[in-house]
């Protein structure tokens, strides 16, 4: 399987702008910029698109570890924050908040650490990765 994405940027890297398309037009024509990235501008950023994708791949590889266990995840919700420092990625740090019948702490703790170690995008990622898992009834 292979999925793709297209930017397009015109002028430059501080005055000028881009637009990113992804293959499933979800994304289609989608702004972004210097100031969308380093200021308060209109538009995503790489940034925020990747922190989306561990969100998302993170999240998923849960339900599919948890589903294997016999448990069913009544909701799992992760915020991702990716950190940019000195031109450099060097963190994103997930914070899963979960509910889910009948699963001990140590199994969820377990499952959730599993997730963040093996998920596509974790193993695609070179930089550091964080977890905070809070289970709630």
């Amino acid at each position: 399987m292979k999925r793709s994405a297209k930017a397009v940027w015109k002028g430059t890297v501080k005055d000028g702008s881009g637009v990113l398309t992804t293959q499933s037009t979800t994304l289609n024509d989608t702004q972004y910029s210097f100031k969308s990235r380093f200021e308060e501008g209109v538009g995503t950023n790489p940034e925020e698109l990747l922190a989306a994708a561990h969100a998302g791949c993170f999240t998923m590889k849960t339900s599919a570890l948890l589903t294997e266990a016999g448990y069913t995840p009544e909701s799992l919700e992760t915020d991702c924050k990716i950190s940019l420092v000195e031109g450099k990625i060097t963190l994103s740090e997930l914070t899963l908040t979960a509910k889910i019948p009948g699963i001990s702490e140590e199994d969820f703790q377990k499952i959730a650490q599993d997730a963040k170690e093996n998920c596509p995008v974790s193993q695609a990622f070179s930089f550091e990765k964080s977890l905070t898992a809070t289970l709630v009834s």
